[in-house]
């Protein structure tokens, strides 16, 4: 089991790093990456908030590595993942950790990012300057997960009987 957990993993972590050339919205200083969310949902409904957090920082920090992504990449993702994972733990589904992840990323990552931005870039942007688009960024990314989750697919993939 662990090894599925692991593979799985790393198969959400390669996605998330090689999408992040393809799919992103550009929003000032932060660049708006709905497929991180889109991860971070189903890694919470998979995996759980453990590895959906660690699987937020290393897309992040491939991103980073990359030149994808920035420094806020770090905040929305990873807390989003957390209260996504958590919220699923607690309420066992789908809806529980798509809120978790729109409140995590759109308004604590939101701002976490603007204590960021003007601490450590030097930014002087308000913090709603983040929020919003943050908030479309992970709405739009917790849908792609809700669908994907609920039309059975992504069970499909992980099930026991998969590859069998």
């Amino acid at each position: 089991m662990q090894l599925r957990k692991l593979t799985s993993a790393a198969l959400l972590v390669a996605i998330g790093a090689l999408s992040a050339h393809l799919i992103y919205i550009p929003a000032g200083v932060s660049k708006c990456f709905p497929v991180q969310h889109a991860i971070n949902v189903m890694g919470a409904v998979l995996l759980g908030p453990d590895y959906a957090v660690a699987i937020a920082f290393l897309i992040s920090c491939l991103r980073n590595m990359f030149g994808t992504g920035s420094l806020l990449a770090f905040p929305g993702s990873m807390v989003g993942a957390l209260l996504a994972g958590l919220a699923y733990k607690r309420w066992p589904n789908i809806g529980a950790a798509m809120a978790g992840e729109i409140f995590g990323t759109g308004i604590l990552g939101g701002l976490l990012a603007w204590v960021i931005a003007a601490s450590l870039l030097n930014s002087n942007a308000a913090a709603w300057f983040f929020i919003p688009p943050f908030l479309v960024s992970t709405v739009g990314g917790s849908i792609i997960a809700g669908l994907l989750v609920k039309s059975g697919l992504l069970s499909q993939l992980t099930s026991n009987k998969a590859g069998k």
